[in-house]
Formats: structure tokens, C-alpha cells, sequence
């Protein structure tokens, strides 16, 4: 899950032609009605096609960045799987050849990094960069990434102009009065409209089990008889999701930094659940700030560090620095520290220099570049993906008394993320169209082992993520990484982690209980 602080601050074949590729058609869940029977048929025949046509690997176009011999391709899917002959939109998929003998070649390993609204197609460079972590999985498997329904390549969304999207200042996501309130609540619902006029042929579809039978649709057109996926936070929810709409079609499955995939989580009890994680690793980061203080010099105590923070939020209100870096800025270039270890010491840098003097680095950081056009056009593509799918998966509170409450309450004792985090999420009271009932997340019949790996303190998917999913999904295994908190654990250099996810790719083979694995080294100044 990616949180940003933005608002304030979208030829017929019938199911008997299958061919080995494309597989049975999953059978609908107990709780499904008709149209997700005649979802399930869609699929399969959706699956079926993609199966005989495959993909047309090709270069990929020079200006997506993916240079050989990374290629690229198009895999067509309906837009809505009951009517599967009905309109189709393309996604892109991209890939990077596996590096071992054709004896050792196990198929494609596809990716999702999350979001939703995450494009996975730089995955593939973890095989031509020759990423350290990657290379015994790289021998078995050709890296296979792309980007989902809505998102780049893949019939992309919008949901306001996206030189408008990045202007800043933005509101200041903590409400001092109920003006503020009704201020944001207003800019809320213009965006929820937005999304609707710009994109509203695609809103009703932009969903997570959607998605998940596109990537049944993608693994059919690999030519794969069974799925290979990894998938990193939103990721693991699209996992979890095709876990149980295709439990059959699974071969390996890792998630990393687990969604609570819970009914009653999806979605807004999850972003109240997360609001409460990213105080904790705010915290954390805090008193590393203070430990490290010779080299940073904002405070010697974590205490100082918070002065120092309100300090700074005060000072931007009242004048933005450079003009452009209000509070609401500075809580969307803050946020990475709590989420990412990798983060903690360029934002301790940045902040360490503007207490020096030097405002420059922190309005290059956390200030918009308006020059910087397709790098916004994805930011604006990102944030409407992510809000359409969270909208549209559930339901969600449509009173504004509740979210005023919730927030107001959550506010108290954890402030760093609370009112951005509900601001960002409050298009899903207005939104306009229906939304969905979560798919009831379970095992079924020939699921094999899903490995799960997540961090004790993870701020943007919080633990009991992890042990919900793995309540859920029988004779899975749980790897904690004890004592740390950064989002992502499979891409960090942890051997006591990295060996069992090489173990698990490479064999199917897990340990025969769950294991708790020492945390991370520490960064340093």
C-alpha cells in the first residue's frame, strides 16, 4: 500500500477449447452470484485466447526505459470478464530471459510491487543489473513484469489534469478548524467527480479480483501452465485474491509486506490500522535521529526531534519554503523515512541541511517539478489507480460524521499520518460508482504452500497483515523479521531471509514451522 499525501494537500472460444496453457475455469466462491459465475467463465475463456495467441516479444519502445534485452509485449483482456468478448484493453508486459540452461528454467516469475497503482515493469532489471539478491532465481526464471489495468501502458486512468495534480502548496492535511474540514471534504468529492468524468468507462472494472484474473490471463499467454508470483505489499492482496479465485492455477507464491486481507479491514479499517504502524516507525526514526545526532544535529532526544518536526510544519504554514513546500508537502517526502529504511538517511540529510541554512535540498525534495511532465502524468496515474480500486473493492463509509470521529480520535495519539492518510482516502465517500464486496479471502482446493514474509514493524502494511493472511491460507509459513519495520523485506540483504526465498523459488521446499529471523542492519549515518 502507497500512501501520498495528495487531496487537500484516480474470434469467440467457449470454455470446453482450453488448451494446456489456459486451464480450467476456477470455480465461482459459495458467496459469489451470478455475475461472478459468469466471471469465472470469462476468464477461462479470456485465458484460452491469450493462450493460443501467447505474446509478440519485441524491444520495447525507447522511450519506456527498459533497454535490451529486456522485451516487450501486449496481452489483451475484456474490461469486464462477463462480457468476455465485449470490449478488450491491453496490457503491457515486459520480461528479461532467464540466465540458466534450459535444464534449469522453471518458467515465468511475474511481479507486482504493489500500490495498487504500482507499475511492475522495471522488475525485469533485477536480471540485466545482475541484482545480487536475484541471481539464483534469475537462472530459473524469466522476470516478468507489467503494468495493471489502469496503470501506464495498461489503458491508464486519470482523474484531474496532472500538471494541476502536482501544485503545491497544498492544504495543510491537519484541519485547525471545521472550515479546514468542510475545505478538504470539498476538494475530496471534486476529485471523486474527476475520476468519474475522466474515467468512467474503467471505474466499475478497476478492481482487485480483476486484476487478479488478468494475471491469470498474462500467465496463460506465458504459456505457463501454473503461476510463479511475487508480490510486495498492495501486491500480496492481488496475490492473496488469486490465491483464492485460481487456488489450482498456483505453482509458487511469495508475498512480502502483507495487506490484512480481512473483509473488515478492506479498506478502511486497514488505512485507520496503518495510520497507528506509521507512528511506530515514525517513532523508531526518530530516536535513531536523536542517536545519530553528531552527524545530524536536530536533537540529542527523540523528544527534541518531534520539536524540532512541529517546528518546521509551523514554519511552512505560516510561509511555504521556497514557496512550494507547505506542510502537506513536507508529510509526503517525511513519510519515506517510516516506510523505508533506505530513506532514513537522505531525510535525516535533508532536514540536517535546512537547519543549516540551506532550504535548496529540501524544496528539491519535497517540492513539485513542474518540468518534469511524464514523471507527473505517472504520480496523477498512480494516485487514481490507487483511489479507484480502494474505492471500488468496498464499501466504504458514506457519512462524514464517521471519518470526523474515527480520525479525530486517531489524531490524539498518532498525528504524523492520520489526517493526510483520511484526506487521500475520502474520494471512497463520494464515489461514483458501485462498490464491491471483498472476495473472502481462503484456501482452496490444490493451493500448494504460500511463502509470507513481513517486518514486526511495518508502518504501511502493519503485522497482523501477515498473520491474518497466514491464519488464512493452510500450510503456508510465516517468516518474521524481528525488531524492524522497513516496507519490503525480500529485496533487503537479510541471509536468514534471503536463502529461504531462494530455498522456497527455486525447490517449493519451507521450513517445517514458521521463522523468526534477527532484523536487518540498522543504516548509518
Amino acid at each position: 500500500m502507497r500512501r501520498t499525501a495528495v487531496l487537500g494537500s484516480a474470434g469467440t472460444l467457449i470454455a470446453g477449447t482450453l488448451i494446456a496453457g489456459a486451464m480450467a475455469a476456477p470455480a465461482a466462491s459459495a458467496d459469489s452470484g451470478p455475475r461472478t459465475a459468469s466471471e469465472a467463465r470469462g476468464v477461462a475463456i479470456a485465458a484460452a485466447r491469450a493462450a493460443k495467441t501467447g505474446v509478440d516479444w519485441k524491444d520495447c519502445p525507447a522511450d519506456w526505459g527498459l533497454a535490451k534485452p529486456v522485451q516487450c509485449g501486449w496481452v489483451s483482456v475484456p474490461l469486464d470478464y462477463s462480457k468476455p468478448n465485449g470490449k478488450q484493453i491491453k496490457l503491457a508486459v515486459d520480461r528479461a530471459k532467464s540466465t540458466g540452461t534450459a535444464d534449469e528454467r522453471q518458467g515465468s516469475l511475474v511481479y507486482n510491487p504493489g500500490g495498487p497503482g504500482g507499475s511492475g515493469m522495471r522488475f525485469p532489471l533485477r536480471i540485466t543489473n545482475k541484482a545480487p539478491l536475484w541471481e539464483k532465481t534469475a537462472k530459473a526464471y524469466d522476470f516478468v513484469g507489467f503494468d495493471p489495468r489502469g496503470v501506464g501502458h495498461s489503458a491508464p486512468i486519470s482523474c484531474v489534469d496532472p500538471q494541476e495534480f502536482v501544485k503545491a502548496p497544498k492544504l495543510d492535511p491537519v484541519p485547525d478548524s471545521e472550515a479546514d474540514k468542510l475545505a478538504q471534504r470539498k476538494l475530496a468529492a471534486e476529485y471523486a467527480d474527476g475520476c468519474k468524468e475522466r474515467s468512467g468507462e474503467m471505474l466499475p472494472h478497476m478492481t482487485t479480483p480483476n486484476t487478479a484474473r488478468d494475471l491469470d490471463v498474462i500467465r496463460a499467454a506465458l504459456g505457463d501452465r501454473k503461476l510463479n508470483f511475487l508480490g510486495v505489499s498492495y501486491g500480496t492482496y492481488l496475490g492473496a485474491v488469486y490465491a483464492t479465485l485460481f487456488p489450482d492455477h498456483v505453482r509458487r507464491m511469495l508475498v512480502d509486506s502483507v495487506v490484512n486481507p480481512s473483509r473488515e479491514k478492506i479498506w478502511y479499517q486497514a488505512n485507520l490500522d496503518q495510520d497507528v504502524a506509521f507512528q511506530t516507525r515514525w517513532d523508531d526514526w526518530k530516536e535513531w535521529v536523536a542517536k545519530n545526532d553528531a552527524t545530524f544535529h536536530i536533537g540529542d532526544t527523540p523528544e527534541k526531534v518531534e520539536e524540532q518536526w512541529l517546528k518546521l510544519r509551523a514554519e511552512a504554514k505560516k510561509e511555504p519554503i521556497g514557496g512550494v513546500v507547505g506542510p502537506a508537502e513536507l508529510i509526503g517526502f517525511f513519510q519515506g523515512a517510516p516506510y523505508y529504511d533506505s530513506a532514513w538517511v537522505p531525510t535525516a540529510e535533508v532536514w540536517s541541511k535546512y537547519l543549516a541554512g540551506d532550504e535548496k535540498a529540501l524544496v528539491e525534495a519535497a517540492g513539485p517539478d513542474l518540468s518534469d511532465t511524464a514523471g507527473n502524468i505517472a504520480a496523477e496515474n498512480g494516485n487514481a489507480v490507487y483511489t479507484a480500486v480502494e474505492c471500488t473493492d468496498a464499501k466504504w463509509p458514506t457519512d462524514w460524521a464517521t471519518w470526523d470521529r474515527d480520525n479525530t480520535e486517531l489524531h490524539k495519539d498518532h498525528p504524523f499520518m492520520t489526517w493526510a492518510n483520511a484526506w487521500m482516502n475520502l474520494p471512497c465517500a463520494t464515489w461514483g460508482v458501485e462498490q464491491q464486496t471483498p472476495v473472502d479471502v481462503k484456501s482452496g482446493k490444490g493451493l500448494p504452500p504460500v511463502l509470507i514474509v513481513q517486518a514486526e514493524r511495518d508502518a504501511a502494511t502493519p503485522y497482523e497483515g501477515g498473520v491474518e493472511l497466514h491464519k488464512r491460507l493452510e500450510g503456508s509459513r510465516l517468516i518474521t523479521e524481528k525488531n524492524a519495520g522497513s516496507h519490503g523485506v525480500t529485496n533487503l540483504v537479510n541471509p536468514c531471509i534471503n536463502e529461504r526465498v531462494d530455498t522456497y523459488l527455486l525447490s517449493g521446499k519451507t521450513d517445517s514451522r514458521d521463522v523468526t529471523c534477527e532484523p536487518h542492519a540498522t543504516p548509518k549515518p
